[in-house]
């Protein structure tokens, strides 16, 4: 599972990787995404073929769901084209997420605190989490929820956690986003990226709180 990731690059560079057709609305630098929180969420525009941005809540909540607390974080890669939770919006409404890293705890035995640790791109670059949307409600109450795809992890995750965001490179996103593309094709693309082309570093325990916002939460450990 993947419950916290970082997105601090400035907009321009957002708009720029992404080919978006409209300056996007200022983005706060962010150092601690949770859970329940708005994310920023790339897709197709009702033109079908250029991008726009918008801002999500972070926790898929499916559009026949009977209640908004039913909400969803991760989906799997192995099983999200056929659990009812996620098929529709895998066949429907698939997204991008951007991000510039994401947090896992590791396990360092009994009684001891869990140690997090940061994770991204060599060089700290830019990149996107295979995502899904959905739509609940009506009116006042109608919701704009998303949430990212994981897969099995790579060698330099593995220590840390058996899973990790499936993450897609640049020629992925057209066809991740184009409804035409076959579903085998896309389960192609939910693959572990490349160990060798990542890098970790454990952090601080900042980034434990959802209260805490800011550089400090990515921080090297003492």
């Amino acid at each position: 599972m993947c419950g916290r990731f970082t997105l601090s690059k400035p907009v321009r560079t957002v708009a720029e990787l992404f080919s978006l057709s409209e300056p996007p609305p200022e983005l706060k630098p962010r150092y601690n995404v949770a859970p329940s929180q708005v994310v920023a969420v790339i897709g197709r525009k009702p033109d079908g073929q250029s991008r726009g941005l918008a801002l999500l809540r972070w926790g898929l909540v499916p559009e026949w769901a009977n209640d908004p607390k039913s909400a969803f974080i991760n989906a799997r890669a192995e099983t999200v084209h056929q659990l009812p939770t996620f098929r529709d919006a895998f066949r429907n409404r698939r997204c991008l997420i951007p991000a510039d890293g994401f947090f896992e705890w590791m396990d360092t035995g009994k009684g001891k605190k869990k140690r997090p640790h940061h994770i991204r791109l060599k060089g700290d670059g830019l990149f996107a989490f295979a995502g899904l949307w959905s739509v609940w409600g009506e009116g006042k109450e109608k919701l704009r929820t998303c949430c990212l795809i994981t897969t099995e992890a790579n060698e330099l995750v593995r220590p840390v956690h058996d899973r990790m965001p499936a993450i897609l490179r640049p020629d992925d996103y057209d066809p991740w986003l184009d409804p035409g593309t076959p579903v085998d094709q896309l389960r192609g693309l939910l693959r572990p990226y490349a160990a060798d082309e990542m890098e970790l570093v454990e952090v601080g325990p900042a980034v434990g709180s959802p209260r805490n916002d800011g550089p400090e939460c990515v921080a090297p450990a003492a």
